[in-house]
């Protein structure tokens, strides 16, 4: 399979704030009925990682990253 779990201790601060900041400011990416400020979504997402409750992968062929709860249905494909 041509997607990869990357450790969010793996990454220099600055790699993962780039990564946050990208994903948070895609379109459908939603937290609640009131839209919240780019950095209460920043902490959101940051939060979830280091937790454990988010996951960051990376898709080869598509060279792209992004950021799944970790019972994501794909994740657990990536785990058979």
């Amino acid at each position: 399979m041509s997607i990869h779990r990357i450790p969010v201790n793996k990454l220099s601060h600055e790699a993962l704030k780039g990564v946050i900041q990208e994903y948070i400011s895609r379109d459908g990416t939603d937290y609640s009925e009131v839209e919240a400020s780019e950095e209460t979504k920043f902490r959101y997402v940051k939060q979830k990682l280091e937790k454990g409750l988010a996951v960051l992968i990376f898709d080869d062929e598509a060279e792209t990253t992004n950021i799944l709860l970790a019972d994501d249905p794909v994740l657990k494909k990536l785990d058979a």
